[in-house]
Order: structure tokens, then C-alpha cells, then sequence
């Protein structure tokens, strides 16, 4: 999907995080998939809704009914280049639990609520437009209580 678009001209955005796979003839391999199973960001016009809606695979676009709903340019490019710096899993949509934002560091400015996993912090970030979630490795002193 995330070519089709490429090939149509359209500006996509398709986060990924890297797994380590462990085959049946017990060779390992590290891979990329999407963090958000079945979603691709696009940056498009309301009249291009058409082009993107042509490329197979594509089922719909967020919104409610002729209504688009777009992710803001910053949170884009908060995860464009956080992603880069910091190890993400995709984790179960949340939307209770101890809120916290992230005040320092590659994503400072995300929320999320706080989990421990493995003796780690994690903030798990929600993308309520698309009802997906990720966690993202934390240090306590880069949060601060969402009030």
C-alpha cells in the first residue's frame, strides 16, 4: 500500500520497529513491521481523496464520513524522528491509568500512560484517530504528571 501511494505521488509516512524472528530451521533474523498494523499516514488534500482511495488495499480513510482526520504536522514529526532514536512495540490501545507526559528526550511532548515492563518504564503513546498504541522506553526523571 504504503509503494502504491509512493507511486501516485502522495506523501506517506509508515512507522516501523524492528523484531528479531526465530525460524523453524532456528536461523534468527531482525525485520521491520509496521507499528500501526493496517494504517499508513498520508499527507493529502481533501480533493485527493479519490487517488489514495484507488490504491488497492486501501479499505478507507480516518474521519467521519467526508470529514478527514488528520494527525497534527508535529505529532508526525515527533514520531518521524523519535522512532529513529528509541526502541517502540506496539502495545494493546489503551485509554485509562495514570497519564504522564514525556518532557525531555526524542519524544518530549507525547502523553501517555505509564506502564513497567521487563524492570523498565514505558509511556504507552495513543493515536486516537486510528484507536493504535506503542510503547516506548522512558526514563523517570524525562516524565511529568499529566494534571
Amino acid at each position: 500500500m504504503e509503494q502504491h501511494l509512493r507511486m501516485k505521488g502522495v506523501e506517506v509516512f509508515l512507522p516501523l520497529y524492528t523484531v528479531t524472528k526465530r525460524w523453524k530451521n532456528r536461523t534468527t533474523q531482525r525485520i521491520e513491521l509496521p507499528l500501526f498494523t493496517g494504517y499508513v499516514f498520508a499527507r493529502i488534500a481533501l480533493t485527493e481523496r479519490v487517488r489514495v482511495l484507488e490504491v488497492p488495499t486501501v479499505v478507507s480513510i480516518v474521519g467521519s464520513g467526508r470529514e478527514l482526520l488528520p494527525l497534527p504536522d508535529s505529532e508526525i514529526e515527533t514520531l518521524r524522528t523519535g522512532l529513529q532514536l528509541r526502541q517502540v512495540d506496539p502495545y494493546p490501545y489503551l485509554k485509562v491509568g495514570n497519564r504522564a507526559r514525556i518532557r525531555s528526550g526524542p519524544l518530549a511532548g507525547l502523553e501517555g500512560v505509564v506502564i513497567r515492563k521487563d524492570g523498565h518504564l514505558r509511556v504507552v503513546v495513543s493515536v486516537d484517530c486510528i484507536m493504535r498504541s506503542f510503547a516506548v522506553h522512558v526514563y523517570a526523571d524525562e516524565l511529568e504528571p499529566c494534571i
